[in-house]
């Protein structure tokens, strides 16, 4: 009997895959995001690859927002997920007044050599309407395009 394999599941790539990086806008909140692999974090050896990220945070709206949660969907090589929520990034909840841009750099260790996250940040405007602001899906993976500066 032969049994043909079932397909892999396709990734669809969004505006900036191509270098692995993603960027999208929700009711004005800009996020852009781009990983990098970290060889001197990273023991392959022992499944343990580290991928450092980006994330640009720019208001381009009328009006004040401010970041609250975040939430993480972080998908390894062998289609494992994991789940990420919590208040803030990096121990902040930053404010944006029209024009204004927050920028951090994190971390994410894998279990296999390549992955990808995407997600949302809770946020608020000044008159207290809440929306998700979405994070695109980016690669992590060693032969993505180094984090532009």
């Amino acid at each position: 009997m032969n049994k043909t394999p079932l397909p892999r599941p396709r990734l669809r790539l969004s505006l900036g895959m191509e270098s692995g990086h993603s960027e999208e806008i929700t009711e004005g909140v800009r996020v852009r995001v781009a990983a990098q692999f970290e060889p001197q974090r990273s023991n392959p050896e022992e499944d343990r690859w580290v991928y450092s990220y980006r994330v640009r945070i720019s208001n381009e709206g009328d009006i004040q927002v401010q970041l609250l949660n975040r939430h993480w969907i972080i998908r390894d090589a062998e289609n494992e997920v994991e789940e990420v929520r919590g208040p803030g990034v990096v121990g902040e909840q930053p404010v944006l007044m029209p024009g204004e841009t927050f920028e951090y750099v994190s971390g994410c260790p894998l279990p296999t050599n390549w992955g990808t996250m995407e997600g949302s940040y809770e946020m608020e405007t000044e008159d207290k309407r809440r929306f998700h602001a979405k994070i695109g899906r980016f690669f992590l993976a060693a032969t993505v395009a180094p984090i532009p500066e």
